[in-house]
Order: structure tokens, then C-alpha cells, then sequence
């Protein structure tokens, strides 16, 4: 304080010390920006009391206005629940394979299963749903148990060879690598690439087929929904078409594994997200739904 003196440039007090000949002035703050400040103050005052601020030992202050964001977002989110209310329980009691009689409620169950795909599906399945190695593309016409509706529905519930769950789908192709020698898996590879026109074959590997893989994939290896076993002429794989990938798969066949929904989801959810993935353009028409339009028709006639 001792060091204090007046500028005479500017008429204004020093605040005492120096710095290589640099002086600092003691100049007063504008009283805009105190009164800004104190106002401030009293706004942070005024705030923390109103709305919750301060964290405790186990929860913070709730505030004397009682609002929280959590409990604003519970409360958006349960006007959202009561809205689509009606669309779920008229989901929840139609039967799936009846969904596409009404065309504005089965719209609405894709709607939403598209969204529930996006949360749940697209890690395995890609956004698109278009698969990758190991995980099916959803978008083609290539079911192992049937692509309708109702089975669709019945895979996302209960998964595919999910533990613990004793309706799951199940299909176990046996490793042929010690029950054939190499030369004979390389035959059998070579006849099940000719059943989709990616190689000749010979007899040999049509009589290894026969003996060994009929049984399951059919004569002309077109596949047995019931059993879950793959048609192998359409050139749609799995693990991949080349030589090699085939030749693995029966030799050590690898077998993927699907979570069962039902434990997951709530079956409104489950039962919009067979019907997203049934609008893919690879869905098909439930049976039973067909057969009785045809008889509907025959009795008009």
C-alpha cells in the first residue's frame, strides 16, 4: 500500500507495485458489469434453490419446485406409452399372420419393428440386414426354417440353439472331418458347388453325397425346413461359397448361435420386429393364410 500513488497521465491510482518499469492501475470495474455480476449471483442463489443443485451422500437436492429431468423424461415418455397404447393391444391380440389383412395396422408393426431392429439386430445383421459371415442376410428369399410371418416369429422368440431354452430352433450338422478322408470331402465339395452350377462334379462325389448328406439336405440338396438344413443350390452360403469355406464346413462345421428374444423383448416388440424383417422383401406367405383365401375363393365361386 506504501507504493501506491497517483498516475498523473491518467488520474488514477496505481495498485502499488512494479515490474520492470510497468506499473498496474488500480481501475475501477464498469458498474454494468458489477450489477451483471450480482445479479448473476443471486440467479445461482435463486436456482439452486428451485431446482435440484447440490449432490448429497446418496442423492442431491431435489429443489423446492419438485422437477427433475429424469422425471420430466419418465413423464414424455409415459404420454408416448399411453398414445401408442391402442396400437398395442390391437398388435398384442391379432394374430401375426392376420396382421396383413389389416394393411394400416401391419404398416404401423413394421414401423416399429424397423426401429427395434436398429437397437437390436443390426450389430449381427448389419443395418441394411443385409449379414455377413456367419450372420444371415434378412433380405433374400433364403430361409432355414421358413420365412413367413408366424415361423419368424417363432425364430425371434425363441433364437437358435440358445441354451436353456428348450424350444429353440435346432439344426447340428456332424463334422465329416473324420469320417471322410481329404480327397472325399474335396469330391463332396466339388458335387455340392456343381448343385448350383459353380463346378462339374463327378459320380464319385454324387454317390458321397448321397450316402452321407441326403439324408438332411435332400436328393438334389435343396434343403429340409423341418430339420433347419440349408439349401445348398442356390448359391447363397452362410460362411461363404468358395472352395475352401465349403470344404471347412464339412469338415469342422461351425454353428452360430441366436439369443431368444422372448426373454428380452415384450412379444408386441418381437412380434414388430418379424414383421420388419418379414417386409425385407424376402417374406413369405403363411401357408394356412393362403390355403384358406383359396378355399374364401372357391366358395364365392
Amino acid at each position: 500500500m506504501a507504493n501506491r500513488r497517483l498516475d498523473e497521465a491518467t488520474g488514477t491510482e496505481t495498485v502499488g507495485h512494479e515490474w520492470d518499469g510497468i506499473e498496474e492501475l488500480d481501475t475501477p470495474m464498469p458498474r454494468w458489469w458489477l450489477w451483471t455480476f450480482f445479479a448473476t449471483v443471486l440467479f445461482a442463489i435463486g436456482y439452486t434453490i428451485a431446482y435440484p443443485a447440490w449432490p448429497l451422500v446418496e442423492k442431491g437436492t431435489e429443489g423446492v419446485l419438485g422437477w427433475t429431468s429424469r422425471g420430466d423424461f419418465d413423464r414424455e415418455m409415459q404420454l408416448e406409452r399411453d398414445g401408442r397404447a391402442a396400437l398395442f393391444a390391437q398388435l398384442a391380440t391379432t394374430p401375426i399372420e392376420r396382421l396383413p389383412d389389416d394393411p394400416a395396422l401391419m404398416r404401423a408393426a413394421v414401423s416399429g419393428g424397423r426401429a427395434a431392429f436398429k437397437v437390436n439386430c443390426v450389430q449381427c445383421h448389419g443395418s441394411g440386414a443385409a449379414g455377413s459371415a456367419g450372420y444371415p442376410n434378412l433380405n433374400d428369399d433364403d430361409w432355414l426354417w421358413g420365412g413367413d410371418l408366424k415361423t419368424i416369429e417363432y425364430t425371434l422368440l425363441h433364437g437358435i440353439r440358445q441354451p436353456g431354452v428348450d424350444a429353440t430352433r435346432t439344426s447340428l450338422m456332424p463334422a465329416f472331418g473324420g469320417a471322410l478322408s481329404a480327397d472325399q470331402i474335396a469330391q463332396v465339395t466339388d458335387h455340392i458347388m456343381s448343385l448350383s452350377g459353380k463346378s462339374k462334379g463327378d459320380a464319385a462325389g454324387a454317390q458321397l453325397f448321397a450316402d452321407n448328406c441326403a439324408a438332411c439336405h435332400g436328393p438334389a440338396g435343396t434343403g429340409n425346413r423341418e430339420l433347419g438344413a440349408p439349401n445348398l443350390a442356390d448359391a447363397i452360403w452362410l460362411y461363404g461359397g468358395t472352395r475352401e469355406s465349403i470344404g471347412q464346413q464339412i469338415r469342422q462345421p461351425r454353428h452360430g448361435v441366436m439369443p431368444a428374444w422372448k426373454h428380452r423383448l415384450d412379444p408386441v416388440t418381437v412380434r414388430m420386429l418379424a414383421a420388419y424383417v418379414h417386409s425385407l422383401g424376402g417374406g413369405e406367405q403363411f401357408l394356412e393364410v393362403a390355403a384358406n383365401a383359396a378355399d374364401q375363393a372357391d366358395e364365392q365361386r
